[in-house]
């Protein structure tokens, strides 16, 4: 049985870890409106880039000998895997629900007969599939010395994607993220990013406007071009909507550890008060059975 002074011990240790995850609480709710703000003012511009190309690319007559970046390379051999995670863990199952999705279709594909190459963006995305996946990663990417991600972040992931396509190192690629719902929801979603998955341009706006507007130098190259600003818009988005939801995922999180600290607290607190009780009645005992005696 612990003595007294281990459970004074023990209560004060869990004190202290109740005070660091309060602390870390209130530093991810400050830190998640900023994320979220960001997250929520990037959504616009990726929907509107979506219905710009659906509309140019209803302009183009001839797809089969369009950008490869919407047509693909005409194969379905090599699937590239790009996982965005976070740096740090003590966030919940955030990290481990983005590495849950892109394991199942990482090893669906293999079941396959496909070879699967993996882009880990984040330190947690390698640690989470390095024990099953290890062989596949090519490439570890991580952002631990950035304070703000920018468009630039993005666009340095984007070129290297756009580099090993150019090269023939794969034929499909997958953006692998969180995306933010609520503080306590975030959905792990895979974006298809090459060939670009475009839209059915439904928008009544888009069709009048693509009905009366004739694009120079021409639909081929407007769409290139926007192919290719569209691997950074949605790497982008994919690295806010992370953001936000790693702080909210680690807010959650650290609400419920500062509840199971106060909790244990309590019981230990009550534990510690019986067995006080059961040591002073123990030496009141003895102090009369001693006296009884003389």
């Amino acid at each position: 049985m612990a003595s007294l002074k281990d459970m004074r011990n023990r209560i004060a240790s869990v004190k202290a870890t109740r005070k660091i995850t309060k602390a870390m609480q209130l530093v991810a709710a400050a830190k998640l409106r900023r994320a979220q703000e960001a997250a929520q003012a990037a959504r616009p511009y990726a929907e509107r880039m979506d219905a710009v190309l659906a509309g140019v690319a209803s302009r183009v007559t001839d797809k089969t000998s369009g950008s490869p970046l919407l047509v693909g390379t005409g194969k379905d051999k090599v699937h590239l895997l790009i996982v965005m995670t976070a740096e740090r863990g003590l966030c919940g199952g955030f990290n481990s629900n983005i590495a849950r999705l892109a394991r199942v279709d990482a090893l669906r594909l293999i079941g396959q007969g496909k070879t699967v190459k993996i882009v880990t963006v984040g330190r947690k995305g390698a640690d989470n599939l390095r024990r099953d996946l290890g062989k596949n990663i090519v490439e570890r990417i991580e952002l631990t010395g950035v304070k703000q991600l920018g468009f630039s972040n993005a666009e340095g992931i984007a070129h290297k994607v756009l580099a090993m396509f150019e090269a023939g190192e794969f034929d499909v690629a997958t953006l692998y993220f969180s995306e933010f719902k609520s503080v306590i929801l975030q959905k792990p979603t895979a974006l298809q990013l090459i060939p670009a998955k475009i839209p059915e341009a439904k928008d009544v706006s888009v069709k009048t406007a693509t009905a009366v507007q004739d694009y120079e130098p021409g639909e081929d190259e407007v769409l290139g071009f926007l192919l290719t600003r569209n691997v950074s818009t949605q790497v982008f988005r994919g690295l806010l909507e992370n953001a936000a939801s790693e702080q909210g995922a680690r807010m959650s999180a650290m609400d419920n550890a500062t509840r199971n600290a106060g909790d244990m607290i309590n019981k230990l607190t009550i534990k510690y008060n019986r067995l006080r009780q059961a040591n002073i009645t123990k030496e009141l005992i003895e102090i009369i059975s001693g006296a009884e005696a003389l």
